[in-house]
């Protein structure tokens, strides 16, 4: 299948009290702390500070979208942290700004990595068919799927079966333990969406299967080969996998999401405690704003995915969307958009009550890190807050 990483027009980056947003200089080194605000200043560079432009992205928080952000922003170009909002509304005392979060979808990129990793080693073979290593799993119908395919979402395959349709129904089953193995067998029970490479459909099913190959071809688990080959070499002390946890460990702000109440009016819930294991391989890391910029760093550095085998990561696959007709725009573990007139690639994520995304310039130049506690993570858009701050750190489409 023919490949391109040409520039891409398609939007995937940019798919109460009042409290003021903290930030610190750009010439900080220290971690940005809950203290009084400081008017950011850009370290000495030839493009403008997106300072400004970004303590207005999160200034007067909570809102009716948000109720906190935290957004770290690096590279050659300068140097800006800030974070804005509240721990929970309850209290109301200003959010922490190394606080942990649920990252989503920016689990996918270290599920990515490790893969490519395995392929350097010649422990996986992306032109392979995923039913070569799982044959007991995947059935013949889709027995043309490659672990390629996998991991850039023209697979075909369809979505597995969720107890539920509505966000009110998604909490009520909030607990429930979902078996990967069984998500898989839902899924490709059903009939293939598309032919393997005709198509690209961005689902976490994909990922599902990829977390069962890493699985097979190192007789261990995913989450303890993601810890071993990234996490501990990288140095994110405090990035992690809740398993069938359902709370978040450790210092988090909380987050809500606005749905039906017990009453019967529409406000906002306290989903800070929400099993993740619907999305295991796809979407159940925990992380922080630290913690991602460094991995972030050291990805486009070549320091995760060693030799060619990274350009998998900014390869996007000559096909169009499934249910646009747009060219796609997902590669293998990250996304592109042009924004500001370059091309910017990363990866946005959303758990209930929580949005998060990793970004860079291919170069490095310029990267971004954000966690907002949205009050509509998995809405249809994107979050208003989390949207004007990408756009204020890299620019309109």
């Amino acid at each position: 299948m023919k490949t391109r990483t040409s520039l891409l027009t398609a939007a995937v980056l940019v798919a109460g009290l009042a409290v003021g947003p903290s930030v610190l200089p750009a010439a900080a080194s220290a971690p940005a702390a809950a203290s009084a605000p400081a008017a950011p200043t850009a370290a000495p560079t030839a493009a403008p500070s997106p300072g400004p432009a970004l303590e207005a992205a999160i200034a007067g928080l909570p809102r009716a979208d948000a109720t906190a952000a935290l957004v770290r922003l690096g590279g050659k170009e300068g140097v800006w942290r800030g974070s804005s909002g509240v721990h929970d509304l309850e209290t109301g005392r200003p959010a922490d700004p190394a606080a942990r979060f649920r990252a989503g979808s920016v689990t996918k990129v270290f599920t990515a990595a490790v893969a490519l990793q395995l392929a350097r080693e010649g422990r996986l073979d992306l032109d392979r068919s995923a039913r070569s290593y799982l044959p007991e799993l995947i059935p013949a119908s889709y027995g043309r799927v490659t672990v390629r395919q996998l991991l850039n979402h023209t697979h075909g395959i369809p979505a597995p079966d969720f107890p539920g349709t509505t966000v009110e129904e998604a909490y009520a089953n909030r607990f429930q333990v979902h078996d990967p193995e069984a998500m898989v067998r839902s899924a490709t029970s059903k009939k293939p969406e598309f032919a393997p490479g005709e198509r690209q459909h961005y689902l976490n099913i994909g990922y599902t299967v990829t977390g069962l190959l890493i699985e097979r071809v190192t007789h261990d688990s995913y989450e303890r080969q993601v810890a071993r080959r990234v996490l501990g070499p990288m140095g994110l002390r405090d990035t992690y996998f809740p398993g069938t946890n359902p709370r978040i460990t450790g210092p988090h702000n909380h987050g809500y999401q606005t749905m039906r109440l017990d009453d019967g009016t529409t406000g906002l819930r306290d989903v800070s405690v929400w099993g993740a294991t619907d999305a295991w391989a796809a979407g159940d890391i925990i992380s922080t704003t630290a913690d991602l910029e460094r991995f972030t760093v050291a990805l486009f550095k070549g320091r995760v995915v060693r030799g060619p085998l990274l350009e998998e990561m900014f390869t996007l696959p000559e096909v169009t969307d499934f249910g646009t007709g747009e060219p796609a725009a997902y590669s293998v573990g990250l996304s592109m958009k042009v924004l500001g007139g370059r091309e910017v690639w990363g990866k946005t994520g959303g758990r209930w009550g929580y949005n998060a995304a990793i970004a860079s310039t291919r170069d490095g130049s310029r990267t971004l890190v954000y966690g907002v506690t949205s009050t509509d993570a998995k809405g249809r858009g994107m979050n208003r807050t989390a949207e004007s701050i990408m756009v204020a750190a890299y620019g309109r489409p």
